[in-house]
């Protein structure tokens, strides 16, 4: 069983054909997926994918390249859209420097709600971080210092020490097709030191398709050759992979019921 941890199921390169892409999924062992939010506004689009699909959850949650058109968007509004039954996790959330789509303030400000959202709700936060390795572990350390959340840092791309000093914290790394790349060592390199109970796999569909359908429109079931690729650099067979990763998905996303 794998669970791919974080697709985007209403972009349009997957909407369009959503019944082939979970038929597809299934067929390659995907048994579940979580479809993240990117604009609260778009919350029940989200949440209705989820409600007609067993085994699909979402999220509620700002895009940092949204930050600045969801300033409207409280804390408050977070904790009560995240008690749809289907809602397992807040984000994704977090700094973008890569792009810069939206002042860093605004993405800041964006963050830390969310971060309260987690808090509030114990529901884990999914964390987009890119170029930002500083300023986003210097925020992680500030909040906990508020107190615990649970949090993933998806799709990770950074360095070692943020790695280092997200674990410290508590949270969890997932990884992408990217560790397939020719130019990705440091990422494998990162993979393979992960703790056993600390990682998750995911696409980031329909974006980052591993080898071999890089160039192509990624989809949920292509987290297995990413799931076969890292269970190679880290010495251990697809089945235990497999395994790890679930159970640790089902600890870190508990509302989603996956023992």
């Amino acid at each position: 069983m794998l669970i791919d941890s974080h697709c985007h199921l209403d972009f349009d390169a997957l909407s369009g054909d959503l019944d082939g892409v979970l038929t597809r999924a299934k067929a390659a062992g995907v048994d579940g997926m979580v479809t993240i939010s990117t604009w609260v506004d778009k919350f029940a689009a989200i949440a209705a994918i989820a409600d007609a699909h067993e085994n699909v959850w979402c999220s509620v949650g700002t895009h940092p390249h949204n930050a600045d058109q969801e300033l409207h968007i409280r804390t408050d509004d977070l904790v009560r859209l995240s008690e749809h039954p289907k809602c397992v996790a807040i984000g994704e959330a977090g700094l973008d420097y890569f792009y810069d789509n939206a002042p860093r303030e605004a993405q800041a400000t964006g963050f830390r709600r969310h971060i309260a959202a987690a808090r509030i709700t114990g529901l884990p936060l999914v964390i987009h971080s890119r170029a930002a390795d500083d300023d986003m572990a210097a925020i992680l350390e500030e909040e906990a210092e508020q107190g615990a959340f649970p949090f993933v840092l998806h799709c990770f791309t950074a360095g070692a020490e943020l790695a280092r000093r997200g674990m410290a914290l508590g949270g969890y790394v997932s990884f992408s097709g990217i560790i397939t790349f020719k130019n990705a060592e440091e990422i494998r390199e990162i993979a393979k030191s992960v703790p056993a109970d600390r990682y998750l796999v995911e696409t980031d569909a329909p974006y980052l398709a591993p080898i071999p359908h890089r160039g192509q429109s990624n989809e949920p079931s292509f987290v297995r050759h990413t799931a076969e690729r890292l269970a190679a650099l880290r010495g251990v067979g697809f089945e235990q992979l497999a395994a790890e990763t679930t159970a640790n998905f089902g600890r870190l996303f508990s509302k989603a019921g996956i023992a």
